[in-house]
């Protein structure tokens, strides 16, 4: 014998009931044995709930929510059900109906429901939907009969929750079926007192019918039927990358349950669970997927991590004081008191220093918990010797579940190695002795963002999905999305990384989507896009979607937005930028931004900030941190002044050649911005405070190149003007050094504590002068490389390069978060 359910979304419509006879067609037509238990079409119990209640109240809009009802059922019979059975069944059930009609009539004469009435009036939703169904298989060939229910199971008087007689329930439905050979549809959910009063056995209760029915039977098993695919590894709205968990055990399903799992409900499972009776979950819209099977067997081989689940809202109080410590009963007294108000406890943590119990509640309780518990301990808060209750609210549990959990080591680590990546503070811990879960308590902020760290760190963790929120979509940006889309595959299949740039924005829009933006239509995303760029929108929309694993690319020059770098940090987001702006500002505030990136355990990575795409500061790091000791940096830093000067030859006038770089892009619009050495001095002010010195702008000494009419000139026109006049100077510097095979460069130095930027002659035997077109050098003396220095060379600047930088970046980000 199997035991067959079905829930009210299930059977919600006509054409679902259809796809139910489809299933149930087939079970038949291959002989087996079995029995179905059904739910309320959809909604109706909550119809019947109001319809109560609006007329307790006086209300005569019952009988509006009255007549819904009722034309909903016959519309049903009536599309299911044709000739003499639809004649019969309409029959019966207008008769069912004026039953119910003068109940509520009696409810809004006496402005009262009380929970004997309520499981009456509930008790229609089942019979209308079990008897309708019934009569629908036996039109289509199922040798089926209507059984209510209140004629098998049997429970005592408590209405709304009745606890079940198993042992004359168990009697009761074994007699019945001994008798009644043909397929027994049954109302689920409604059960019976022993003096015939209806009553409903609560929460779940068509899926304990269920389950009482198989116990009854010593059924083979349960199929629960229902609208998602068996149980998930997580909440499908709140984890999209869910997905079915194959087999459970007993344990592990009564914990997901427990933590806010909707498809089974604990009581579902107890007489089930005594008579090792397996339960499958499956999906009445996809009925060739196998589902969930839960048993008392454990599959050693299967996921350290069954599930995990969590509670989305709860309140957590504390007792704690000296008076706690080594005094025998403080835990009886403390939640017998709770008992005895009957508040329930979901979670219990207690320190081994026993200085503290914290204990987590519904919210709604948290109040009259508090007065309780301090009524209780009235005396030792007097004394003051334990404190008045504290009450932390808006916090969710979130638990993993699994009981191959025990077997494998570095669980707990790696739960909270990805919550601490990804910002998430834990309030509190709990874990049993079985080590069947850990709960950790956290903000309910964070909820969405934990269940997806976490889902990720224990089920996917072949592929870790990282999200993007892009500012600057200019040559910079659009290569670098043009680079991620081309890599994207390679990524996912060879480094288990998949990129998702769900944030976007240029100086006038910004275009958001959680899915991630189309790399093909990313253009007309932004341009259709309504909301207008400010960076503290975006930001603050940045924060608030609260994503894991979110990395912040910043593709401009603007003070602005690298102004909000520490508020970004500070949210646990890492950061990449060739931005130069806040790492070279003031030291203070440049020490304060990795000191906030540390202490929130982000990456706030800026190599291309110097060299471009070029390993300099990752270089320079390594050395350090390995123990070398530097004692001299030089750099061509300027890509642009490389350019100047690799190509000012003998045959060439300088203010032409400043011309050329400047007509192909190397220079700013101001050639005296490259010229005067100011971004030059921002990147060896950068390069100083990876060595640990706390240089400042003015601590770095600039050469003035050019002539002071030069710098006097007030348009650029003026100045190419006093450049040409300038021709002879700088051919003289140039004939100088070349007379001793000298070439001039343009030398940026780190020594001895000392910054300098100035144009040097370089014989040689110096790195600098093989150099062309726009590279860049930086040439590390150190411990190790005293007699010969350590040489990074290549393009120093250009879309190609500094967008690759960024994208190395962002995979060591997503290296690191893994």
């Amino acid at each position: 014998m199997k035991v067959l359910k079905f829930g009210g979304s299930s059977v919600a419509k006509p054409e679902r009931i259809k796809s139910i006879v489809n299933i149930l067609k087939d079970y038949y037509s291959r002989g087996e044995k079995f029995t179905v238990v059904f739910s309320a079409f959809g909604g109706i119990t909550d119809s019947l709930i109001e319809m109560s209640s609006t007329a307790a109240k006086g209300d005569k809009a019952y009988e509006e929510l009255f007549k819904a009802f009722s034309t909903r059922h016959f519309d049903s019979v009536k599309e299911l059900l044709g000739g003499a059975s639809q004649k019969m069944v309409l029959k019966e059930l207008k008769e069912n109906h004026e039953v119910l009609k003068n109940l509520l009539y009696g409810i809004y004469l006496v402005r009262e429901a009380s929970p004997r009435t309520m499981d009456y009036v509930l008790s229609f939703g089942e019979r209308n939907s079990a008897f309708i169904i019934s009569h629908v298989l036996k039109e289509h060939g199922i040798n089926s009969k209507y059984l209510d229910a209140r004629d098998i199971i049997k429970t005592n008087k408590n209405f709304g929750s009745a606890k079940v007689d198993l042992t004359l329930s168990y009697k009761k439905i074994k007699e019945y079926y001994e008798q009644n050979p043909e397929v027994q549809i049954v109302t689920g959910f409604i059960s019976s007192s022993k003096g015939g009063l209806t009553t409903t056995l609560g929460r779940g209760g068509s899926d304990y019918t269920a389950s009482l029915l198989a116990a009854g039977l010593d059924a083979k098993h349960v199929e629960i039927w229902t609208d998602v695919n068996g149980v998930l590894t997580a909440d499908p709205r709140k984890v999209k990358k869910a997905f079915t968990i194959p087999s459970m055990t007993y344990a592990e399903a009564m914990e997901m349950s427990h933590f806010g799992a909707k498809v089974i409900y604990p009581p579902t499972l107890q007489p089930a669970l005594y008579k090792n009776i397996p339960i499958y979950i499956k999906n009445t819209f996809d009925p060739a997927f196998e589902g969930t099977f839960i048993s008392e067997k454990s599959d050693p081989n299967g996921h350290a991590v069954k599930g995990i689940s969590s509670i989305n809202n709860i309140a957590l109080l504390t007792l704690q004081g000296s008076g706690l410590f080594g005094v025998p009963g403080i835990a009886a007294r403390l939640f017998g008191s709770l008992a005895q108000a009957k508040i329930n406890i979901i979670l219990i943590t207690q320190g081994s220093s026993e200085h503290s119990i914290s204990f987590a509640i519904k919210p709604e309780l948290a109040t009259t918990a508090k007065k309780i518990v301090e009524e209780a301990f009235e005396f030792e808060i007097q004394s003051k010797i334990i404190e008045p209750i504290k009450i932390e609210q808006d916090l969710s549990i979130l638990a993993i579940i699994g009981e191959n959990m025990r077997y494998q080591p570095g669980i707990s680590g790696r739960l909270f190695q990805a919550l601490g990546k990804n910002g998430i503070n834990v309030v509190a811990i709990a874990q049993g002795s079985s080590e069947l879960n850990v709960s950790v308590v956290i903000n309910r902020s964070d909820e969405s963002k934990a269940l997806n760290s976490l889902h990720e760190a224990f089920f996917l963790s072949d592929t870790k999905e990282l999200h993007i929120f892009m500012v600057g979509v200019g040559l910079i940006g659009s290569t670098l999305i043009q680079q991620i889309k081309k890599q994207a595959a390679f990524l996912k299949e060879k480094r288990s990384l998949e990129l998702k740039i769900v944030g976007l924005a240029n100086s006038k829009k910004m275009a958001f989507n959680l899915d991630g933006v189309d790399l093909d239509n990313w253009k007309e995303a932004i341009d259709t896009a309504e909301e207008k760029m400010t960076i503290g929108g975006f930001v603050e929309k940045m924060k608030s979607l609260n994503l894991s694993n979110t990395i912040f690319i910043d593709n401009t020059a603007n003070e602005q937005i690298s102004n909000y770098y520490e508020s970004i940090l500070d949210a646990s987001i890492s950061i990449s930028t060739p931005n130069k702006i806040a790492t070279s500002s003031a030291y203070l505030q440049y020490q304060r931004l990795k000191t906030i990136a540390e202490k929130r355990g982000v990456q706030f990575m800026y190599e291309t900030n110097v060299g471009a795409g070029l390993p300099v500061i990752s270089t320079l790091t390594d050395l350090i941190n390995s123990g070398d000791q530097i004692l001299k940096i030089e750099g061509v830093l300027s890509g642009s002044l490389s350019y100047i000067f690799n190509s000012y030859n003998k045959n060439t006038n300088f203010s032409d050649v400043v011309q050329k770089a400047k007509e192909l892009g190397y220079t700013e619009p101001d050639p005296r911005t490259d010229l005067n050495g100011i971004d030059v001095r921002r990147k060896l002010i950068i390069l100083a405070r990876e060595t640990g010195l706390s240089l400042e702008a003015t601590d770095v000494e600039i050469e003035n190149i050019l002539p002071q009419a030069c710098q006097d000139a007030k348009t650029i026109d003026d100045l190419f003007v006093e450049l040409e006049k300038a021709n002879s100077y700088f051919e003289a510097k140039r004939a100088e050094a070349a007379k001793d095979g000298r070439v001039l460069r343009m030398i940026a130095k780190l020594e001895n504590g000392k910054a300098s930027i100035g144009l040097n002659a370089v014989d040689s035997s110096h790195p600098f002068y093989s150099l062309n077109g726009s590279d860049n050098m930086i040439v590390f003396t150190t411990e190790r490389y005293k007699e010969r220095p350590l040489v990074v060379r290549g393009p120093g600047a250009g879309a190609e390069v500094t967008a690759a930088g960024v994208f190395a970046e962002i995979i060591t980000i997503g290296n690191y978060l893994s």
